[in-house]
C-alpha cells in the first residue's frame, strides 16, 4: 500500500533553496484584453479613437467590478484583471463583448472598437497590487488568438467552467505561442446572450408599423469638422423631434433611440425594422462663422425612396426658421392633417437667440446625467440663457427641473432652504413658463413633478395628463407622468404610459427601466424591480437614484451582499448620502411605501 505521506527527505527536495523568501502566489482566472488594430484607429483618428476607447475601457472597468473582479491595470489600450472564480471572469467577458457588439453595430469596420479577450486559470505572483508569472502571461497569448470581438480562454479554463453557463466552445487544438515553454490547449468561446431580459415582467410586442404615419429622425451629421459643435446638430435634431412629437397623429421615435445610430452609415431600411416606423428624416450641418448649411431629406424606409429632400443656405440668426421649415415639409409630405390646436402648439416659438438656445441644449445634458454634481453648472448655464432671453419658456422650465433636481437628489434643501421653498421655485418657473407659451407640455410635466415632491397628488396627475395630452409622442413626458400616476396609487395608468413610452423609445434612457423598476415595486413585485433598476444601471452608470432604488429593493429582498454592493455604488457618487435626506425628499401618497423603502436602505447598511 502506498503511503498519504511524503518523506522529510522528498520535501526537503522539493523546496527551493529560498523557499522562505517566495513571493506570494495566488491561483486566480486572469483576464486579459486588447483592442483590435488599435494603431490603424489612432493613425486614422487619434482623438476621436481615444475618447471612445476611453468610455469603453470605463464600461469594462464597470463590469469587472460587477462580476466581482478587480482591475489590476491598463496599459495603452490594454486591460488585465483578475477573478476569484472563472464562471465570474467568464461571464463578465460575455458580457462585455455583447456591449460592444451593440456597440458597433452598423458602424463602419474603419470605426469600430473591437477587443479581444483571454482568459486563463493559473497561478500568479501577487507584488504591490500587481499580478505576475505565467498565468498572466497565458492569458496575454490568449487574447491573441482570440477573434476580434471574441473570447479564447485556456483548457484549464473549459475544464472549470464544464457546463455551467449557456455557451458554446470550439477546441482550436495545441498551439504554440511566443514565450511560453509548453503549447497551450485552447477553446474560442461562441458567445451567446447570458443577461436576464430588459423588460423582467413587462415584455413589449415585436415592433410593427402602426396605422398612422410614422418616422425617426436621425441625428443630423456635423459636417463643419469641428467636434464642439456637435451639440448644435444634436439640438437641431432634438427640436425637430420635439416639434413633431406635438401631434397627435404621427408616431414620433424618442431621441434616446434613434441617437443610437450617430456616427454610422445606416440602412434605413434597418431602421424601420429596429424602430417600427416607415419614414425616416435625416440631414447635416455645415456651421461656418455667420453661415449655416443645413440639408435634410426624407425617406420611406421600408423601400429606400425618397419623398423629400431640400437644402438650406442661410445666415445663422435664421436657424430657427430652418428648423420650422424642415418639420413643415415632412408634415406637408407626410399629408397630416393638423387640428387647430395643434397647429398652434405645432408652430410655437422658442427663442430667436442663438446662444441662449446653446446653453440650454448643454445644460439638459447635464442635468440628465443624474449627477447631483454637475447641477451647480447646469444652473449657470441656465442663468446665462435666461440672462440673454427672459422670456425663452424652455429655459424656464429648465430652471425649474434644476430646482426640483435638487430637491430629489438631497443636495441643497436640507442645508440652506426647505423642501417646500425650492419645490415652489420649480413652480414659479413652470408658471413662468406657461405664461410665455400655454401649450408648453414640458411646462406642464415639471409642474406635475413639483406638485408630487409637495404631496399635491391630484395637481399632480391633473398637470402630467395635460402635458400628454399636448404631446402625446413625448416619450420622455410620458415615463414622467407614469412615474406621477404610480407614485399617486395609480398603477394601472402608470403601466399604460411606461409601456407606450418604450414603444416611443426603443432604445430608452435607465431612467425608464428604474420608473418600470419603481412600478413593480408599488405593484409588490420587488423581485421584478430588480432586473429593472440594474437593467437601467447599464445604461446611465453614474445615476445616483438608480443605485438608490436597487439598494433599497436588494434590501428589502434580504440580499445582503448586493444590497451592500449597491449602497458602496450609492456612497461612490454620494459620499454624504443620508437616508434621513434622501427620503426627505420623496413622495408616495401611500405613506407605509415611503417606509418600506426607507426599511430597504437601512437593511443595506446606508447611513442613516
Amino acid at each position: 500500500m502506498v503511503s498519504r505521506y511524503y518523506s522529510k527527505e522528498l520535501l526537503d527536495a522539493i523546496k527551493s533553496p529560498h523557499m522562505e523568501d517566495r513571493l506570494p502566489r495566488k491561483l486566480a482566472a486572469i483576464l486579459y484584453a486588447d483592442v483590435v488594430g488599435y494603431s490603424r484607429l489612432t493613425g486614422e483618428d487619434e482623438e476621436g479613437t481615444h475618447r471612445r476607447l476611453a468610455e469603453h475601457l470605463d464600461f469594462i472597468s464597470g463590469e469587472v467590478e460587477r462580476y466581482e473582479g478587480k482591475v489590476i491595470h491598463y496599459a495603452g489600450d490594454a486591460v488585465l484583471a483578475d477573478f476569484g472564480t472563472v464562471t465570474d471572469a467568464l461571464i463578465c467577458a460575455t458580457s462585455i463583448q455583447n456591449e460592444f457588439s451593440n456597440r458597433n453595430r452598423g458602424k463602419p469596420e474603419a470605426r469600430a472598437i473591437q477587443f479581444r479577450i483571454g482568459i486563463n486559470l493559473g497561478e500568479v505572483i501577487v507584488d504591490r497590487n500587481e499580478i505576475y508569472g505565467d498565468g498572466v502571461n497565458v492569458a496575454a497569448r490568449l487574447e491573441s488568438l482570440a477573434d476580434a470581438g471574441g473570447v479564447c480562454i485556456a483548457e484549464s479554463v473549459r475544464t472549470s467552467i464544464g457546463n455551467k453557463l449557456p455557451l458554446d466552445y470550439e477546441f482550436m487544438g495545441e498551439q504554440t505561442v511566443k514565450n511560453i515553454k509548453e503549447p497551450i490547449r485552447a477553446y474560442q468561446v461562441r458567445i451567446r446572450s447570458v443577461e436576464p431580459p430588459v423588460h423582467s415582467s413587462l415584455d413589449l410586442p415585436e415592433l410593427e408599423l402602426p396605422d398612422n404615419p410614422s418616422i425617426a429622425v436621425l441625428p443630423f451629421t456635423n459636417m463643419s469638422g469641428d467636434p464642439e459643435q456637435e451639440y448644435f446638430s444634436d439640438g437641431i435634431t432634438e427640436d425637430i423631434i420635439t416639434a413633431l412629437s406635438k401631434i397627435k397623429s404621427l408616431l414620433v421615435v424618442a431621441r434616446n433611440s434613434t441617437f443610437t445610430y450617430k456616427g454610422q452609415a445606416v440602412d434605413v431600411r434597418k431602421v424601420s425594422q429596429e424602430q417600427g416606423v416607415r419614414y425616416v428624416l435625416e440631414g447635416s450641418v455645415r456651421k461656418a462663422g455667420s453661415r449655416v448649411r443645413i440639408t435634410a431629406q426624407l425617406l420611406d424606409a421600408t423601400t429606400g425612396h425618397h419623398v423629400w429632400a431640400e437644402r438650406y443656405d442661410r445666415n445663422l440668426e435664421d436657424i430657427f426658421a430652418v428648423q420650422d421649415e424642415v418639420t413643415r415639409e415632412v408634415v406637408i409630405a407626410l399629408d397630416i392633417q393638423l387640428s387647430a390646436g395643434e397647429q398652434a402648439r405645432f408652430w410655437a416659438s422658442g427663442t430667436k437667440n442663438l446662444e441662449a438656445w446653446e446653453y440650454i441644449r448643454r445644460c439638459m445634458d447635464l442635468l440628465n446625467s443624474g449627477n447631483p454634481e454637475r447641477l451647480q453648472e447646469a444652473e449657470r448655464l441656465c442663468q446665462s440663457a435666461l440672462a440673454l432671453d427672459p422670456d425663452y419658456a424652455m429655459g424656464w422650465v429648465t430652471m425649474g427641473w434644476i430646482h426640483h433636481h435638487s430637491v430629489d437628489v438631497g443636495v441643497r434643501y436640507t442645508a440652506k432652504e426647505s423642501k417646500e421653498s425650492v419645490l415652489g421655485k420649480g413652480l414659479e418657473c413652470g408658471d413662468k413658463a406657461l405664461e410665455l407659451d400655454p401649450s408648453c407640455a414640458d411646462a406642464y410635466a415639471l409642474l406635475g413633478h413639483c406638485f408630487l415632491g409637495k404631496g399635491d397628488y391630484d395637481q399632480a396627475v391633473a398637470m402630467s395628463e395635460r402635458a400628454v395630452s399636448l404631446a402625446p409622442n413625448h416619450a420622455d413626458n410620458l415615463a414622467l407622468a407614469s412615474i406621477v400616476q404610480a407614485k399617486s396609487g395609480r398603477l394601472k395608468g402608470s403601466l399604460e404610459l411606461i409601456t407606450k413610452a418604450m414603444r416611443l423609445c426603443p432604445n430608452y434612457p435607465g431612467w425608464f427601466c428604474w420608473a418600470l423598476g419603481t412600478l413593480h415595486r408599488l405593484m409588490g413585485d420587488t423581485d421584478l424591480a430588480v432586473p429593472a433598476f440594474e437593467a437601467a444601471i447599464k445604461r446611465e452608470a453614474d445615476f445616483l437614484s438608480l443605485h438608490v432604488g436597487l439598494a433599497s429593493a436588494y434590501g428589502e429582498l434580504d440580499q445582503q451582499k448586493n444590497a451592500k454592493k449597491s449602497a458602496s455604488e450609492v456612497l461612490r457618487l454620494a459620499p454624504d448620502f443620508s437616508i434621513k435626506e434622501y427620503i426627505a425628499g420623496l413622495s408616495y401618497k401611500d405613506p407605509r411605501e415611503l417606509v418600506r423603502f426607507e426599511n430597504g436602505l437601512h437593511k443595506a447598511g446606508l447611513p442613516e
